[in-house]
């Protein structure tokens, strides 16, 4: 599992080195969605968060070994102590002892062996967090990346009302210098492109905005020079599958519900870790030991020689068997009982709420592809009044007004087309993207 994760981890940079373009070259959603991937602040936590989960596994699995411990001690006394010859007497003594100690559990009612299936399943559980994170960043850089692109198709939108009324504004010119338009119909028209000159201003503005947000999103240090390329133009298409199909094969699929349910697999094997505290403990110890003893005034045998005479070894086995544990071991387990069925809830729940998504996400889908369809229908009505008016207002049989109204007409459907489409791409990508595909735009 370490090694996945780490080579999962090292694909994931190399490939985000290769995607990011250089610079001044505009971005696609692949190129943000690899970047994001490898420099968004919550992505790196939750690979951080895994990267302990590693080291919680190592430790429970080295829990198996034998504990071994050195240690050695040098005391002092005055006044009455212990002679070589057994007896005490008014001296000095001192003493020194080294010891090579090791104890190993040898049965813990299966508390070693539940504490390592518990580190495998929160390893597991964390690597399918840092997956949910991922897919986080990929809805949210996609949700920015279209923002971008409808804020561009307004932008042009604004710049086509601005070189319409530009040309209209010629044109009463031209017809003043003749004699055939009134100065009061020029002063309406050059009224009017100049409301549509700020209109156009704001629109960039908010495109601006726009990059700002997902500049953003990527942790990129500043926005200049950023820029997205826009994508090829096609027609959105209705989902075809229906939710609830949808739904099933998100289950089997998404991060965010296999997370839980490997939660759940935790909370049911730690009340088997719990039901450990009922049996008894079984540990084998052994150990080396020796030491070197001196009293003053009292002849005393040679430092090596003491040490080879003193040196003594010891095994034994320690067993213990719990009583009454003041009900604490029951408690334990109905504890871990608790938790287990609150991880079911917890499961239930997010069930739920992926499926609650997974409607919206489709009768949004359903509902932006007719309001789509609807938006060219009016888009394109709305362009041919624009025309005829046009040809009536250039013949003089109809006011400026008039004209200017049809124009506008014409401008808020071409917008609230290019709105349409949008929503519609989006949705269908995210219906996609809980398939497991690519969120395509």
């Amino acid at each position: 599992m370490k090694r996945i994760v780490i080579i999962t981890l090292l694909l994931t940079a190399v490939s985000a080195v290769w995607a990011q373009p250089a610079p001044g070259t505009p971005w696609t959603l692949q190129d943000c969605i690899a970047y994001a991937l490898e420099h968004n602040l919550t992505v790196q936590q939750s690979a951080l968060t895994v990267q302990q989960r590693e080291i919680d596994l190592n430790t429970a699995r080295n829990n198996r070994l034998p504990g071994v411990a050195a240690s050695a001690s040098q005391n002092f006394s005055f006044g009455r102590g212990l002679t070589a010859d057994n007896t005490y007497a008014n001296t000095n003594t001192t003493s020194t002892g080294f010891s090579l100690g090791a104890d190993m559990t040898l049965f813990s009612g299966l508390r070693n062996q539940n504490r390592i299936a518990l580190g495998k399943l929160n390893l597991q559980a964390a690597t399918q967090d840092l997956e949910k994170a991922r897919d986080d960043i990929r809805v949210a850089v996609a949700q920015a990346y279209i923002q971008i692109v409808y804020k561009q198709e307004i932008l042009e939108v604004a710049q086509r009302q601005v070189t319409i009324d530009s040309l209209q504004v010629e044109r009463l010119e031209a017809m003043i210098n003749n004699g055939k338009a009134a100065p009061a119909d020029l002063a309406v028209q050059q009224a009017t492109l100049a409301q549509s000159r700020l209109t156009a201003v704001q629109a960039a503005n908010n495109l601006q905005l726009a990059r700002l947000e997902l500049a953003q999103l990527l942790e990129l240090p500043t926005p200049e020079g950023f820029s997205i390329a826009v994508p090829a133009r096609r027609e959105p298409t209705l989902p075809v599958e229906r939710p609830e199909i949808i739904y099933e094969e998100a289950l089997g699929i998404k991060s965010v519900v296999k997370a839980e349910e490997t939660r759940l697999a935790y909370a049911e094997r730690n009340i088997a870790l719990a039901k450990g505290g009922y049996y008894p403990t079984l540990s084998l110890n052994g150990g080396l030991g020796t030491n070197f003893y001196t009293s003053s005034g009292y002849p005393n045998a040679a430092f090596f020689t003491q040490l080879s005479n003193n040196f003594s070894q010891y095994v034994g086995l320690s067993l213990s068997v719990p009583i009454f544990s003041r009900m604490s071991n029951r408690n334990q387990v109905r504890t871990a009982r608790v938790s287990y069925e609150a991880q079911q809830v917890q499961l239930d729940q997010v069930k739920k709420k992926l499926f609650k998504e997974i409607q919206q996400a489709w009768y949004n889908a359903v509902a932006a592809q007719s309001k789509y369809e609807s938006s060219m229908q009016a888009e394109a009505a709305a362009a041919q009044s624009l025309s005829l008016m046009q040809a009536k207002y250039e013949n003089g049989k109809a006011s400026v007004t008039e004209f200017n109204e049809s124009k506008n007409q014409y401008l808020k459907a071409a917008s609230d087309l290019a709105q349409a489409r949008c929503e519609a791409l989006y949705e269908a990508g995210l219906l996609d993207f809980y398939r497991g595909k690519d969120i395509k735009l």
